[in-house]
């Protein structure tokens, strides 16, 4: 499914298609857009797969699409899953595990 970009807006009618399989024993991602603003990322983790604990110059927030998962944030572990959101600092470390297989949204803002 592609998305639709016009003069003034975008649509992905729904993100979930942008990756329709999840692949074995890996992580996927695609970024759909690149704006002035910000960046949007969907990854699709198979169950068991980590995004290790890292950090990032930007703010970001995080939105479960699909499955379950742990996200660490600094010190504390959050039980994830479909409609989850959070809002993530620059500079916070981070991590996610896919406990299934796993989708979830990134959005990535520029310093101002």
């Amino acid at each position: 499914m592609t998305s639709v970009k016009q003069d003034v807006y975008t649509i992905i009618p729904n993100l979930e298609n942008l990756i329709e399989e999840i692949q074995t024993d890996s992580i996927t991602s695609r970024t759909f857009y690149k704006g002035d603003g910000f960046n949007a990322i969907l990854f699709a983790f198979d169950a068991g797969q980590e995004l290790s604990e890292h950090t990032s110059t930007k703010s970001a927030i995080l939105q479960i699409v699909e499955g379950e998962g742990r996200v660490t944030l600094g010190e504390d572990v959050h039980k994830v899953k479909q409609g989850a959101w959070i809002q993530m600092p620059p500079h916070l470390k981070h991590s996610v595990y896919a406990e299934t297989p796993l989708k979830m949204l990134l959005l990535m803002f520029k310093s101002v």
